[in-house]
């Protein structure tokens, strides 16, 4: 719980830096060769929309629920779904797949709780693999039985990426998978 408190406190501390007032963002922002005449198009990030937490919740739920085709609804047809190991999934049906074999063969019920949610526009990325437009950052602890009757509980941090079309197009999942696999006797 405190590193998750930490790593919210850190990204709200970033968005609060890149708050600088108008002639501040203006002077300091490197030239996008698109010139709107606002300071808003200067700012590296802004809060988003709050519908993408509602998009957030809703998919957690309806996960819990056991409806992958549900939450999958919101995920475009070329998204990609990565966890912090370097694992991967690319297209929708490859991550429709894998959660539906998850959820009806390995995972008898799953409940999300404490979740805090962060929706945010980046403007100018900062660097390296990052991609402008909306992310939704999420944390949120997860409490999950599995059919062999084991039990695990932990915290995840997910970062989901939305398209122009309000769908997500990447996801990124941060948790340990150690005692998942310990529970289910892999190695």
């Amino acid at each position: 719980m405190k590193k998750i408190l930490i790593i919210a406190a850190f990204c709200m501390a970033l968005v609060a830096c890149n708050n600088k007032s108008s002639e501040e963002s203006l002077a300091d922002s490197p030239s996008t060769g698109a010139d709107t005449g606002t300071a808003e198009a200067s700012k590296a990030v802004d809060f988003a929309d709050m519908k993408y937490m509602d998009i957030g919740k809703r998919g957690l739920q309806q996960l819990a629920n056991a409806d992958v085709d549900g939450w999958m609804s919101s995920f475009a047809d070329n998204a990609v779904y990565l966890w912090s190991a370097g694992d991967s999934l690319a297209g929708k049906q490859a991550i429709t797949n894998y959660w539906k074999d998850r959820r009806n063969n390995v995972i008898d019920s799953i409940n999300f709780t404490n979740d805090i949610w962060l929706p945010v526009k980046v403007n100018q990325p900062q660097r390296g693999p990052d991609m402008p437009g909306v992310w939704l950052m999420g944390w949120y602890q997860f409490n999950a039985k599995y059919k062999n009757g084991k039990k695990v509980s932990g915290w995840i941090h997910a970062d989901m990426h939305f398209n122009d079309k309000d769908q997500i197009d990447r996801t990124v999942m941060y948790l340990d998978r150690a005692p998942i696999n310990a529970a289910l006797g892999k190695k």
